[in-house]
Parts: structure tokens; C-alpha cells; sequence
């Protein structure tokens, strides 16, 4: 780069002459007028000692290692047949090496060629300016000259309407002569420069009231003014200013950005980052997504300074606004009610609330996560149901994690089961307390004590053995013990000190989410603090939505709910998960946003766990052969079930055959549903939902597989019949028959003849043999022959001799010819 000034770089760094002085000077540098010179060395050393000053070594600012990541596909074929793409990603690390003497070199030659190129830029540009300048010379003048004869023009018309007002004003018998001495007065006229100056409101020659054209002031008046022109110099002052240094932006560069998108934040055209993308060595198109690390480098690359994006601001610029602090109130428990199937546990809360709802459930059990809250005399409990099959374990450690209280329900003549042994492992997880509820013990089979001492091996220890879990008897059908199992519960929530802010925005859990087809989607929400309001803006997972009505659990419709309390809202954009957090927020727009981003977030992290799902699977099936897939459209009636059976079913997978549901969701069974079937060859269950009129019809035409359920385990059990059946049987060898080889002969027509004594089983002429000396195989094939004497036999019984020969092998004395049959038995899961 060639020298500059000390005003000149003053200029380009943008600071004043007077600072930069300074700084110079500190740095050790002689420079005290701002005409001086400056070097590139004293440039370096200018910065060297800005970088000391403000506590960076010389070498922070420079970037140690670049990574550059390359993709290629390429095709492979398997068995000869099938074609894959196969994806390859390489990625390479340049790191910079020290400063030895011959990269001092290099990078002295390097800045020399760049001061060169900076030299041979600043002439074309000094050329291009000349000429832009010369340019704009010669346009000015030829603007000149145009009004110049513009101006021309515009007078002689002047000059020949005024004549023409002059010869209407003469009489008619004088306007012949008038046109006769127009022509030789036009050549006596005096030129414009000879022509006497004119008066104000007079025409040249003519005295006032002869020849004088009253309209002609009229049209003067009306004709528009002529603008004055203005200066070149106040037209380069007005015109566009070219800029004299490259604008250098701030980009904030995300985990993942399109090429095209990346080009917007730095304002040049995607074009130009392709083709620095070309130079760096690794191709891309408008479309491509880039990775952080490599978007980073491109947007250093082109000069501009890369900044790596928070992904949690987007929330954390929403979320952080909201404030829960209030004065503190004491909050009724959220008690879970958990353990083994048939133990009793919606039949124990059914005589709390004096209900039912064991009555509606299919099979007598309960299938999703019901969420209650009781009036007692000893004040308010919310209480969360929860179901006790073994696929419903992810709903059950949803609901220990949103409790305060864990009621466990053992019945008295059946004991800990797997189901109540998993149900603790979730409560301590949690670090929520427990208090047993040993169900049943009016029964003829109850025995209180046996729970007690099952639950002590599990380090359940009752407090009567000197240990801290409450153990209350209890009669679901009689109602014996609920008292006391209440006043539990109440002991231990005082114990707690449960509080809550009920001023505040509510914030809370998802219990559970449906899809009703008259109100669209029903989530179950439990308000954990704060209160919620009808009209509200709710931010559920990766769905939002105002709240257009809500509902209590026995249906009614409420305005507003405090902490602990359960209710059921309408207005959602969709159906989220059971276990999302929920979160009032004030602005619907800020909700959108941030539901967006968290769906993006979701496809982003989906994908990639699909693509190296891929990946991972080919390479394994390539050695280990097809995997039998069994596809399916599941549709259930809530979300909280529609996870438990895709879980249950996932781990039905084994090495040979797995379950891929590709479709799924809440709510009816549509036409969609069953066209993505017929395209997937899949099997469409249905739990607690059926097929509307169309998907019927569709069934119906096309023979689609299509079966609803309403228990869960059968459904799971269909799935692994259906399964086992695509199982390859299992092969077993059984040995039928040994013979051994006592004297062996030769003859001219059958070639060799072993004498043979079956010793075992039975020697069958059609079944596979194997030979076998000093009790190692050596060979296996075939009979070529079985002879009993002269005639030739299917099989031979244990202590009978016989004749046999070994299809292409000869065997020796002593040899035994062991004789098996392959069956095939089917295998389950």
C-alpha cells in the first residue's frame, strides 16, 4: 500500500488529526504535522502499540484456524441393482504457522503485490474519475447550447406573433400592402444585437394604441414562467455522492443460513458470495445452507465482521420482560395419584369427587392424565390421575414432575408390582414426597403388612418403623381411611410451605392436548403459578394462541384460575405436547415469533436426527442385510397417548424388523390419512377415533388395512404378532441317525463302498449327512447310495448293517456318517 499522510489515514480511520497525532507520538513515531507521511512499517507499529495499549497481544486480532467443510455426493450400487447416493463430508482445519523468517518473506512479498494492487486500483479509479468528470464537462456544455438554442426559438416566436397581432389591427384595404412590405421589411430588419432595446409593455416600432393586440398581455401573463437554470456547482451538490471507503456491516450469522439470506444481512448480491465460495474451494448455490462455522469465514472472507447469533435471545427478549414478582400466597397442593394397573387409583379419586369415571374408561382403566381439584373441609387439593400401564411411563414421569405430593397406591392383596416400583423411581427422581395408600384391604386377601415389608426392601420405610412415608389404610369401595389419607396430604403440604404469586402472569404445565372437531384444539393446562384470564395470550411449546374460553374439569365455563388449579382452554394453534411449559404473554406478535422460532428449532433437530438415521442405516443394512419394516398411520384422541403408543411401538424394534409410524397425530382418521397409507403401504390404526365418511369410502374401494382400538395393549399386541410373523424362522438341526464305518470296498461299478453298523437313530437315504473322524467334521454332503444286501433302501435302523456311499468323498475305516435334518420354527418377539 503506498504512503499516506497523517490527515489521510486520520480520515480513513475516523479520528481527528489531533488524536491520532497523539497516539503516534506515544507509539514513538516522529510525526508532528498532519502533511507527514506515514509508512506501512510505521503504520504497523501504529497498531502494534494500539493493540498493547488496550491489552490484546499483536496476534489476538488474527485468526489462528480455518476450518472449510466439503460435500460430495456419489452413487453406489448394491447387488448389482439398487442405486444409492451416497453423501460424503470432509472437513479440513488450516491452522497458521509461526512466524519463521521465510513466512516473514512470503508475507513481505504478499504485502508488496497488495500494495502493487492497491497502486494499479487507486490509478483506474483516478482514471475513472477524469473520465467520469470529462464526461460530465461535455454533457453540461451540450446543455448549454440546447437552451441556448432553445432560447432562440422561444424569441422568434415572439417576435412572429407580435407581428401578426400588428397586421390584424390595420384596416382590411391596408393589409394587402402590409403583406407585400412584410417580406422587404424582414430584410431591412436589424439583426438582435443591432435591434434598439425595447420598452416595457411596448412592441419594437410600434407607437402605444396602434398595432397593439390586447390579448397579447393575456397570453403573455398565462404562458408559464421559465425556471432559472441553476449552476453546475449546485447540481454536483444535489447529485448522488459516491461513498469514498466500503461499508463494513455487523452480521449476525445463525447455526444455519441459505446463502441467499446471508447475502441480504451483508447487503451485496448472492452472486458474489458464490464466487468467493468458489475461490475458497467449496462450491455452493443460492438454495445451500451453511453451517455457522463456515458462514462465519465467508462473511470475514468479504470484509465484514461476522458475529455469532444467541439462539436463546429470541426467547429470552420475550421471556425476560414478564415479571413474577408479587406478594406470596399459600397455594393448595398438586397431588399425583400413581401405581400398578387395577390397584385402585381412579376408583380412590372417584370417591374423593364422588364420580365415576372409571365407568367411561375402556377396558376399566385409565388411559390418559386426568387433572382434578377437590373442596375438602381441610381446604382445596388438586389431584393429577395418572395411568398405570407400562407404555404409559413417560405420561406418569410427566405427572411426578409437576406434582408437589405423590400418593402411591399399593393394593393390599397384591403387592409391589413392576408398575409400583417404577411409579417410586419417578417420585425420587423428582425429589417429590410420598405418601402410600394401601388400597383394598377389605378384601378376604388383604395384608396390610406384607405391603409394608415389600415397600421397606424397596427403602420405603413407614414411619411407625422409623422411617418417613406416611402408610394410610384405605377402602375405595367403602370409603374407610380416606380421612386420614387426606389429612396426610395436608400434613405433608404444610410441611412444604406451598406458595405461589397469584398477581402474576400465569405460567404453568401442560397436563394433556386434543383435537375436538367442533372446537378445535382442547389442552388441559395446570396453572403452577400466577392466575390465568380469559382473552390472554398463552405461548404452550411450539403453539400460542388467545384464550377464547375455559373450562373447569366437570365442563363449566370459569373466567379466570389461580395457581393449582386445573383447566381445559380453547383458542391454541395447535396440539402440544403433554409436558410443555406454558407461559402468558402480552403480546401476541412477540408469541408468533417465538413460536416460530422454536418450530424452526424443532424441524431443524428432526431433520438432522432423520438425515443421520439415514446415513447410519445404510451402512449397517449394507452389511447386515434388508430390515423388515412394518409401517404405520397411527391417529389417536390426545396427545398424551399418541406418545406413549409411539414409544411403546418404537421399542418393539429388534435387528431384524421395526415399526416406522410414518404418520401421526391427534384427532379423526381422514381421507389424507389413508392416501398416505395406500403411498406408504401402511397399516392405519386408530385409537379412541374413527374414520369420517370419505376415509371410509376410500377403505372400502382400496382394501386398506384399517383397525381401531380402545386398550392399548392390544393394540401392542397385534403389532408384535404382526411382527413376529415378518420374523425369518428360526433353523434347528436335529441329528436323526449315525453309522459307522467298519470295512470298505471297492467296486467297478458304484466306485467305493463303505460296510456300515447304524449305531444310533435311523440312516435315511434323502437326508443331509456329515462325516465325521475322531469326532470332527470333515465333510458334508450327501448318500450317493444305501443298500440293505442287494436291495436298495429309503432307511436303515439302529443295529443293522448296511451299505453305503458317500456322494463324492471317500471315507476311511473308523469314519461315522452322521445323519440330520434342517427344520425351520417360527420365532416371536
Amino acid at each position: 500500500m503506498a504512503e499516506v499522510t497523517v490527515k489521510q489515514l486520520a480520515d480513513v480511520v475516523g479520528v481527528p488529526v489531533e488524536r491520532l497525532l497523539q497516539q503516534m507520538k506515544d507509539a514513538g513515531l516522529s510525526h508532528s504535522t498532519s502533511g507527514d507521511s506515514v509508512s506501512e512499517d510505521e503504520r504497523q507499529a501504529l497498531l502494534i502499540h494500539l493493540k498493547r495499549s488496550h491489552g490484546e497481544s499483536e496476534e489476538a486480532a488474527a485468526p489462528r484456524k480455518i476450518t472449510l467443510k466439503r460435500k460430495k455426493t456419489s452413487t453406489l450400487k448394491v447387488d448389482g441393482r439398487k442405486t444409492v447416493n451416497v453423501e460424503v463430508r470432509k472437513k479440513r482445519t488450516y491452522v497458521k504457522r509461526e512466524d519463521t523468517p521465510e513466512a516473514k518473506a512470503a508475507a513481505a512479498e504478499e504485502a508488496a503485490r497488495e500494495a502493487e494492487e492497491a497502486r494499479q486500483k487507486a490509478e483506474e479509479a483516478a482514471r475513472k474519475r477524469a473520465a467520469e468528470e470529462e464526461a460530465q464537462r461535455k454533457a453540461e456544455e451540450e446543455k448549454k447550447q440546447a437552451e441556448e438554442e432553445a432560447r432562440k426559438k422561444a424569441e422568434e416566436a415572439r417576435l412572429k406573433a407580435e407581428q401578426s397581432a400588428a397586421v390584424a389591427e390595420k384596416p382590411v384595404h391596408k393589409q394587402a400592402e402590409a403583406k407585400k412590405e412584410a417580406p422587404k421589411r424582414a430584410k431591412a430588419a436589424p439583426s438582435r444585437e443591432e435591434r434598439p432595446a425595447r420598452t416595457k409593455g411596448k412592441a419594437a416600432g410600434v407607437k402605444r394604441g396602434q398595432g397593439f393586440d390586447p390579448s397579447f398581455k393575456e397570453r403573455r401573463m398565462k404562458a408559464p414562467k421559465r425556471t432559472k437554470l441553476k449552476a453546475p456547482e449546485q447540481l454536483k451538490q444535489q447529485g448522488f455522492q459516491k461513498p469514498t471507503a466500503p461499508v463494513t456491516h455487523e452480521v449476525e450469522v445463525p447455526e444455519a443460513i441459505t446463502v441467499a439470506e446471508l447475502a441480504k444481512k451483508m447487503s451485496v448480491k448472492a452472486a458474489e458470495i458464490i464466487k468467493v465460495m468458489f475461490k475458497m474451494g467449496a462450491p455452493a448455490t443460492i438454495n445451500q445452507v451453511l453451517d455457522q462455522d463456515t458462514a462465519t469465514l465467508v462473511v470475514e472472507e468479504m470484509g465484514h465482521k461476522a458475529k455469532v447469533a444467541d439462539e436463546s435471545s429470541v426467547e429470552d427478549r420475550v421471556l425476560e420482560d414478564i415479571s413474577y414478582e408479587g406478594e406470596e400466597a399459600s397455594r393448595a397442593p398438586v397431588v399425583t395419584v400413581m401405581g400398578h394397573v387395577d390397584h385402585g387409583k381412579t376408583s380412590l379419586l372417584d370417591y374423593i369427587r364422588d364420580t365415576k369415571v372409571t365407568d367411561a374408561e375402556s377396558g376399566g382403566i385409565t388411559q390418559h392424565i386426568g387433572a382434578y381439584h377437590v373442596e375438602t373441609d381441610r381446604g382445596m387439593i388438586s389431584f393429577l390421575d395418572t395411568p398405570g400401564h407400562a407404555a404409559f411411563t413417560a405420561m406418569r414421569a410427566r405427572g411426578a414432575k409437576a406434582t408437589d405430593i405423590v400418593i402411591l397406591v399399593v393394593a393390599a392383596d397384591d403387592g409391589v408390582m413392576p408398575q409400583t416400583e417404577e411409579a417410586i423411581q419417578h417420585a425420587r427422581a423428582a425429589d417429590v414426597p410420598l405418601v402410600v395408600a394401601v388400597n383394598k384391604i377389605d378384601k378376604e386377601a388383604a395384608d396390610p403388612d406384607r405391603v409394608k415389608n415389600e415397600l421397606a426392601a424397596k427403602e420405603v420405610v413407614p414411619e411407625e418403623w422409623g422411617g418417613d412415608v406416611q402408610f394410610v389404610n384405605v377402602s375405595a369401595k367403602t370409603g374407610q381411611g380416606i380421612d386420614e389419607l387426606l389429612d396426610a396430604v395436608l400434613l405433608q403440604s404444610e410441611l412444604l410451605e406451598l406458595t405461589a404469586v397469584p398477581s402474576a402472569p400465569a405460567k404453568g404445565v401442560v397436563v394433556e392436548a386434543r383435537l375436538d372437531k367442533g372446537r378445535g384444539t382442547v389442552a388441559t393446562l395446570l396453572v403452577q403459578n400466577g392466575t390465568l384470564r380469559q382473552g390472554e395470550i398463552v405461548l404452550a411449546g411450539l403453539n400460542y394462541g388467545r384464550v377464547r374460553a375455559m373450562l373447569d374439569e366437570n365442563g363449566k365455563t370459569i373466567k379466570e384460575a389461580g395457581p393449582s388449579i386445573p383447566v381445559e382452554i380453547l383458542g391454541l394453534s395447535g396440539t402440544p405436547a403433554a409436558g410443555d411449559e406454558f407461559t402468558v404473554v402480552a403480546d401476541e406478535k412477540k408469541a408468533r415469533e417465538v413460536a416460530n422460532f422454536r418450530q424452526g428449532k424443532y424441524r431443524e433437530v428432526k431433520l438432522a436426527r432423520q438425515q443421520a438415521a439415514k446415513l447410519d442405516n445404510l451402512f449397517a443394512n449394507m452389511g447386515a442385510g434388508e430390515v423388515q419394516t412394518l409401517n404405520i398411520v397411527l391417529k389417536t384422541d390426545v396427545r398424551g397417548s399418541l406418545e406413549a403408543l409411539t414409544s411403546a411401538l418404537e421399542d418393539l424394534a429388534t435387528e431384524e424388523v421395526k415399526v416406522v409410524v410414518v404418520s401421526s397425530g391427534v384427532g379423526g382418521i381422514t381421507e389424507t390419512d389413508i392416501n398416505l397409507a395406500m403411498a406408504s403401504n401402511a397399516v392405519v390404526f386408530g385409537f379412541n377415533v374413527r374414520a369420517d365418511a370419505s376415509a371410509k369410502s376410500l377403505v372400502e374401494k382400496e382394501e386398506v388395512d384399517m383397525r381401531y382400538y380402545s386398550v392399548i395393549y392390544d393394540l401392542i399386541d397385534d403389532v408384535k404378532q404382526a411382527l413376529s410373523g415378518m420374523l425369518a424362522p428360526e433353523l434347528r438341526e436335529e441329528i436323526v441317525g449315525v453309522a459307522e464305518v467298519r470295512e470298505v470296498f471297492r467296486s467297478p461299478k458304484f466306485g467305493q463302498v463303505a460296510g456300515c453298523m447304524v449305531t444310533e437313530g435311523t440312516v435315511h437315504r434323502s437326508k443331509k449327512i456329515r462325516v465325521l473322524r475322531d469326532n470332527v467334521v470333515i465333510h458334508e454332503g450327501e448318500l450317493d447310495s444305501l443298500r440293505r444286501f442287494k436291495d436298495n433302501v429309503q432307511e436303515v435302523r439302529n443295529g443293522m448293517e448296511c451299505g453305503i456311499g458317500v456322494k463324492n468323498y471317500d471315507v476311511k475305516v473308523g469314519d461315522q456318517i452322521e445323519v440330520f435334518e434342517v427344520t425351520e420354527v417360527a420365532r416371536q418377539l
